[in-house]
């Protein structure tokens, strides 16, 4: 044997990274399942299900094809690579960059041989080319030069369908009657029930934990709900709780899916004529905008960026967000009653109630991006980071988004069926049945009014404080609301 490869649990595809020209004849793969990994902070069991049981899946198909595969289980990553090495007289080590700074460094030290990461679709030196180059880091501007630079729904230098986006269009509300189209249930093996039984957990259904149930994802996504995903992307449904999203993220950020095989099938779905444009474009957009974006970010702005907290919020991570039963707020109750059973909830319950709950009631950033670090099932370092220390709680001062997404509760009453039922209208800003968000909302406007008052996209939020004739009694229902959420009664 000539060299060890090392692979891991996030670069798991046979054709991309550091296993793309390996040789069974002279290649040792190893993977090492880390006491860190599994035990170091409170993790979804579910998450921990799904990594574990895709790794093991994946160490068999590598040993079918005829690899010599070390599969170690040690207290961290070098603590297994030096238990392998030991065992082929210390051949050198090779992999494909790592996916965060931390791991970066501790196997740059370890002396571990680099080669380009290729998981995603833009290297990371074109990425800081182009961060170099802007004034301002708007994912719009980074998404259309990836649209021409990479050939994808562009005629040309033009877009096509005569529009570079149609978020117009892809803004609905639930409709008052929702039947969607059926999600997979995937069937558990040997390899899974033994990775269950060594969690104490039962897993459910809905993560496939091998190449062949992320390509049955992507088929059905496409076969039952790409028509039908644009137009109600940003909606949210006790009816549904997936809606038409693909649930591809936790495939694409272990690597048993690539992105160029998501984008080769959309697009094929695309040219038959049966996908209408916004639904392309607005998934499209997720995959080569907005994740290609983020892990951009994520190495262009560096390893101090998650440590940012620009509004001094301080407030401690608040029982809700770990215990659905500790608020009396329907939204919430129910956005993470969804984490607990399946580790998953889509991009908006993620950011306009979750996150946006955060930034107005001035919870630490730290304390809520380790939470969101620990529930979801695709939250990789560099995914969150960047999602909430930029764009869900507004911590950096604005270096990624020009303005905070704080919204009130009406945001939540137009793109959701939550509030009908909730002991909270959302139209009230002080009383004791005002909705939470909205009264927090103008609240949060209101502690912040000097840091925004010359932020233009604020201009309309900020005069609109200065007509509230009750804005005394609405801080003292806010003060009433933040105790309340301590105690767990709001």
């Amino acid at each position: 044997m000539k060299r060890i490869i090392y692979i891991p649990f996030d670069h798991l595809h046979r054709n991309f990274g550091a296993l793309k020209e390996a040789d069974p004849n002279s290649d040792v793969i190893a993977m090492v399942e880390s006491a860190r990994m599994t035990t170091g902070r409170n993790w979804h069991k579910e998450r921990l299900f799904f990594l574990i049981s895709s790794a093991r899946h994946f160490a068999q198909v590598l040993r079918d094809e005829g690899f010599e595969v070390e599969y170690a289980k040690a207290p961290t990553t070098i603590d297994g690579l030096n238990l392998i090495s030991k065992k082929y007289k210390d051949l050198p080590i090779t992999c494909a960059e790592p996916s965060s700074f931390r791991q970066y460094e501790a196997l740059k030290k370890h002396g571990l041989v680099f080669i380009e990461n290729d998981f995603f679709l833009t290297p990371r030196p074109l990425f800081q080319y182009w961060a170099n180059e802007q004034k301002t880091f708007v994912m719009e501007n980074f998404y259309r030069k990836q649209r021409i630079r990479l050939g994808i729904l562009v005629e040309g230098k033009d877009p096509t369908g005569g529009a570079w986006n149609f978020d117009k269009e892809n803004r609905l509300p639930p409709p008052k009657t929702y039947v969607g189209a059926p999600y997979l249930e995937h069937k558990r093996d040997e390899t899974d029930n033994q990775v269950a039984v060594e969690l104490s957990y039962t897993p459910t259904s809905t993560w496939g934990t091998t190449r062949k149930g992320a390509q049955d994802q992507l088929r059905n996504f496409i076969d039952n709900h790409f028509a039908q995903f644009g137009p109600l992307e940003d909606a949210m449904t006790t009816d549904n709780w997936a809606l038409h999203h693909s649930l591809l993220s936790p495939y694409l950020n272990n690597g048993l899916l690539h992105a160029s095989e998501v984008i080769d099938a959309a697009m094929k779905a695309f040219n038959t004529g049966k996908i209408p444009i916004e639904s392309a474009e607005g998934f499209i957009r997720q995959i080569i905008g907005w994740r290609e974006y983020v892990n951009g970010m994520y190495w262009f702005l560096g390893p101090d960026y998650r440590n940012n907290n620009h509004l001094n919020a301080q407030r401690k991570l608040l029982p809700l967000f770990s215990d659905p039963n500790a608020t009396e707020m329907n939204c919430i109750r129910q956005s993470v009653s969804d984490i607990k059973d399946r580790a998953w909830v889509h991009h908006i319950p993620r950011l306009m109630l979750l996150s946006n709950l955060a930034l107005i009631t001035g919870t630490n950033p730290q304390e809520f991006l380790d939470w969101m670090r620990e529930v979801f099932i695709d939250a990789s370092e560099w995914v969150m980071v960047p999602n909430v220390i930029g764009m869900g709680v507004h911590s950096d001062g604005g270096r990624m988004m020009t303005k905070p997404y704080a919204a009130g509760g009406a945001y939540i009453s137009r793109m959701s069926n939550y509030c009908k039922p909730c002991k909270y209208n959302p139209k009230l800003r002080t009383g004791e049945s005002a909705c939470p968000f909205t009264t927090l909302y103008w609240d949060f406007l209101d502690r912040h009014k000097e840091e925004f008052a010359n932020n233009h996209r604020m201009n309309q939020q900020i005069f609109g404080l200065k007509r509230l004739a009750d804005l005394p009694e609405l801080k003292e229902r806010a003060r009433e609301v933040l105790d309340g959420f301590e105690r767990g009664e709001i």
